[in-house]
């Protein structure tokens, strides 16, 4: 007997619709490796009628008022609250996360995201008036920067979209979303909750591949690109956008940096530190994957993290005693595999190091000690449940080491000398640097790194502001 595969669908202009051309790819659940629905492989015709949809609907969503913006995201961040099982649900299905970890880690932040950005919509102002010429007043307009294309990425798919189309759709823009091709189905629900809301047009959701992506990019239509993703993906789109200078958005990948010095509480330091590389398995680009430890506490600090890994589970979605579920997707933990099994002789696995099970994508906690700076997994971006350890002798080989990857979106220093962590916050060249903590995020402050981690900012005013554009109108007295 077989299972009828539920069909997702392209949001385009205030509706649902097949692929023009009805091509479809099958969605697999992670935790069991298996097809559970179908979604849109949509073409160019298809990336066609969204940008056609989004593109008529910008005058007026622009012209609104920001209080009437404000009015509508409010009304979204409610639905989100009511439709909250469901949305649960299908993230779940998604991605194989476990249903009460997407019900206390990701539902409450991304209702406050949205809210936020409510509240943003009504700072859509520029500097104040001002004579800088004799005779002549100048006055400064922020305006929305027209149709966004905006690509979220597989580890967070609903919270990344959030991310999107909450700044945009604040700030005046139109809005045509493509999620991942392996996690469609809560962006999907997303467009049917945003669409009893906002005019027909303002969002559209199209599925689809790399080459829908692409489409997108070269579109002639949208102002703006947005990419959460992998750093070759950033690439990618940065090339493309330039053809017609297209402004682009980009956070891409991390190789989060841990610096443990030998004053921190190495306890509560563990615990910390091990929910913060393997929650979500791993695949978070802010991750607690790098750890470097002073060498005087680097045996002890080892030891228990070790055996914190070893009392951290994985399992299904609705067992609520593990931390995390399974990776995204086979490819991905081909990847995982591969590193560990690619490690050189000198690396010594502490724990872990293998797949849980023969269903879905599992993967055990993992610490990995003994490595060099110059070693495949201290420089490369592991994305799975895979702490590395490092041993350093003094503040100035960490910095060293800790700066020495071409990714800089997050870091850590743990110490309880306060002019130690302001010198590390100072040099660190990170988007983020938390002090004995890692990990935590707020609505009202800047996400995005430097290097390859990418350029611009989500969350905050800022995240708003690169949604805007900036024109200068001068005017003459005399007239």
């Amino acid at each position: 007997m077989t299972t009828e595969l539920r069909r997702l669908r392209n949001y385009i202009n205030g509706e649902f619709r097949d692929a023009a051309d009805g091509r479809t790819i099958d969605v697999i659940n992670p935790a069991t490796g298996e097809a559970y629905a179908t979604s849109p492989l949509s073409g160019q015709s298809d990336v066609d009628a969204a940008m056609d949809a989004a593109g008529a609907a910008f005058p007026a969503w622009r012209d609104a008022t920001p209080a009437e913006r404000q009015k509508v995201l409010l009304k979204i961040a409610d639905a989100f609250e009511e439709r909250a099982d469901d949305l649960i649900a299908a993230e779940s299905e998604n991605t194989g996360k476990p249903l009460e970890l997407v019900r206390s880690e990701e539902i409450p932040p991304m209702v406050d995201q949205i809210r936020f950005f409510a509240g943003a919509a009504r700072m859509l102002e520029g500097r104040s008036a001002g004579e800088y010429m004799e005779g002549m007043t100048s006055i400064i307009r922020r305006e929305p920067v027209g149709v966004c294309a905006q690509v979220a990425p597989w580890n967070y798919p609903m919270m990344m979209a959030v991310w999107k189309f909450a700044p945009a759709l604040a700030a005046g823009n139109t809005v045509v979303l493509k999620p991942s091709d392996t996690t469609p189905a809560s962006t999907v629900l997303i467009a049917e909750i945003i669409g009893a809301i906002v005019p027909k047009g303002v969002f559209n959701v199209i599925c689809g591949d790399r080459d829908t992506g692409r489409a997108m990019v070269e579109h002639p239509t949208p102002a703006m690109a947005s990419i959460t993703g992998s750093v070759r993906a950033g690439m990618q789109v940065a090339a493309s956008a330039a053809k017609d200078v297209k402004r682009v958005h980009l956070e891409l990948g991390g190789k989060a940096p841990v610096v443990v010095f030998e004053d921190t509480d190495i306890a509560k330091a563990v615990e910390d530190i091990a929910v913060a590389g393997y929650f979500n398995a791993g695949q978070d680009c802010t991750a607690a994957t790098r750890v470097l430890v002073q060498e005087s506490i680097h045996d002890e600090f080892v030891a228990a993290l070790a055996k914190a890994a070893s009392e951290t589970k994985t399992g299904q979605p609705d067992d609520e005693d593990v931390l995390f579920g399974p990776l995204n997707n086979a490819n991905q933990l081909a990847q995982v595999s591969g590193f560990i099994d690619r490690l050189p002789a000198h690396a010594k696995v502490e724990a872990g190091g293998q797949r849980v099970g023969d269903k879905g994508y599992f993967y055990a906690p993992t610490v990995v000690s003994g490595l060099k700076q110059d070693d495949e997994i201290i420089q490369n971006e592991v994305f799975g449940p895979v702490i590395t350890v490092q041993s350093f002798t003094d503040e100035a080989q960490a910095l060293e080491w800790a700066n020495g990857v071409e990714y800089a979106l997050a870091s850590s220093v743990w110490t309880k000398d306060h002019g130690r962590a302001m010198r590390m916050s100072k040099a660190l060249d990170f988007g983020c640097v938390w002090i004995n903590t890692h990990i935590p995020l707020v609505a009202e402050m800047p996400h995005g790194g430097f290097k390859k981690s990418g350029y611009g900012k989500d969350l905050s005013a800022y995240g708003f502001d690169d949604y805007t554009r900036i024109k200068h109108v001068m005017t003459s007295l005399d007239a």
